[in-house]
């Protein structure tokens, strides 16, 4: 199956990601198939389009939109697959769909044009129960706009929470970082244990 506009991807795994194992027990974290946040967000590519100039090759890993593999109830509560669809197996996206792309899982993600993946850092406030210091992170991947590394500041509404390798990050358009700020000497990356 070929098509000269869209990316033709399989999931990496399963669907969706909603089972955690625990010792020698596997976990169900959730059941509710319309919930973004455990939908599989890791792609393998099978067939890359003609017409696109880019880096991605057949067989690398892709991140990608959370409504690729997702699943929703129609409004006669009816079970429907995303527009993406083609078979259990089989999917397009489109390359504005992708986020980050490798060749394998030992080599370094890299960021499309447009995005960069910033780590959280701890919230210092002691009368808090948020854990991170809201609109603030360390870059972790670019697409050189600015380097890995620096601390940042991004407008809010503009962050897409992933988890990736087991580390979670925001998704920021690169035109949505505001500021660099000058490290303090006391920020602390925060990563939850859930991730």
């Amino acid at each position: 199956m070929k098509s000269p506009y869209f990316f033709i991807v399989s999931p990496k795994q399963e669907r969706y990601n909603n089972i955690k194992k625990i010792g020698e027990v596997d976990l169900v974290l959730n059941t509710d198939i319309s919930n973004h946040k455990f939908i599989s967000k890791e792609a393998i590519v099978k067939y890359v389009p003609q017409v696109y100039k880019h880096d991605i090759n057949v067989g690398d890993e892709v991140i990608t939109h959370h409504n690729i593999f997702r699943r929703w109830y129609n409004m006669r509560g009816e079970e429907k697959n995303s527009r993406s669809y083609i078979s259990e197996n089989t999917y397009f996206l489109s390359l504005d769909q992708i986020y980050l792309y490798r060749s394998n899982s030992k080599s370094k993600w890299k960021c499309l044009k447009g995005y960069c993946f910033i780590k959280p850092i701890k919230s210092q406030e002691t009368i808090t129960i948020n854990k991170e210091h809201p609109l603030i992170g360390v870059v972790k991947y670019t697409d050189g706009s600015v380097s890995e590394g620096d601390l940042i500041g991004f407008s809010p509404g503009d962050e897409f929470e992933f988890i990736v390798d087991g580390e979670k990050l925001y998704a920021v358009m690169s035109k949505f970082i505001s500021i660099k700020y000058e490290y303090q000497g006391n920020e602390k990356e925060y990563n939850p244990s859930w991730a």
